[in-house]
């Protein structure tokens, strides 16, 4: 469904999705399932995500007769996680189509200014003929996802969608507003932010849970 008036908001409302989402919010949930959990996840939003993906139609001989049948259309697709947690997204949409090529984008938040500042980037080639979705399991304040986006442009992406698992209302309009040419896809819409600008109820912090670390 979208999102109040902003049409380039979707939510995600699939019983399978919020099924999986209330294991993640789980403390008792452990990490190699919460791992599992977040790319079962990105999977089932990648089919909603990617489906202006390009096809072309190719020959093929089944058991009975030989018939033209879409395929994707070369290997047009870029997936981009934000470090570290976005890693965590990006073997459910591998899964989904193997030949996507892989980039990733490190922010860190300035200790003054508060604001994300990129440490690390590195794009698949010709950036700009390639649909790029940006990962992150969470969106907080937005900011992150924002200078994504915005680095991506810079680097010349021009066709870009943007997922992440939960997100909260003060950083969805930001992204919305920030940049209504790109697609948000979000497996549910939580509450606030707290004080601290964590997500309420949440999920506690989605990159410890994925690898462990705390």
């Amino acid at each position: 469904m979208r999102y109040k008036n902003y049409q380039n908001v979707v939510i995600l409302d699939h019983p399978l999705i919020k099924h999986k989402i209330t294991r993640l919010r789980d403390k008792k949930t452990t990490t190699a399932e919460f791992r599992n959990l977040i790319e079962e996840i990105a999977m089932l939003e990648a089919y909603e995500a990617l489906w202006d993906l390009p096809i072309t139609d190719v020959e093929v001989e089944t058991p009975i007769e030989t018939c033209t049948s879409p395929v994707i259309d070369g290997k047009k697709l870029a997936i981009v996680p934000i470090l570290r947690a976005g890693l965590g997204m990006v073997n459910g949409i591998h899964n989904m189509v193997p030949n996507a090529k892989v980039g990733h984008i490190g922010l860190f938040r300035d200790p003054k200014t508060h604001e994300p500042r990129e440490y690390f980037c590195k794009l698949p080639e010709n950036i700009d003929q390639r649909l790029v979705v940006i990962l992150d399991p969470m969106l907080a304040t937005g900011g992150s996802a924002d200078a994504a986006i915005t680095s991506v442009k810079e680097h010349g992406g021009n066709h870009i969608k943007f997922m992440c698992v939960i997100a909260a209302p003060e950083g969805l309009e930001r992204l919305a507003k920030a940049h209504p040419d790109v697609d948000i896809y979000v497996g549910n819409l939580d509450r606030c932010l707290n004080d601290d600008d964590y997500i309420c109820p949440g999920l506690g912090d989605a990159g410890d849970r994925i690898f462990g670390t705390k």
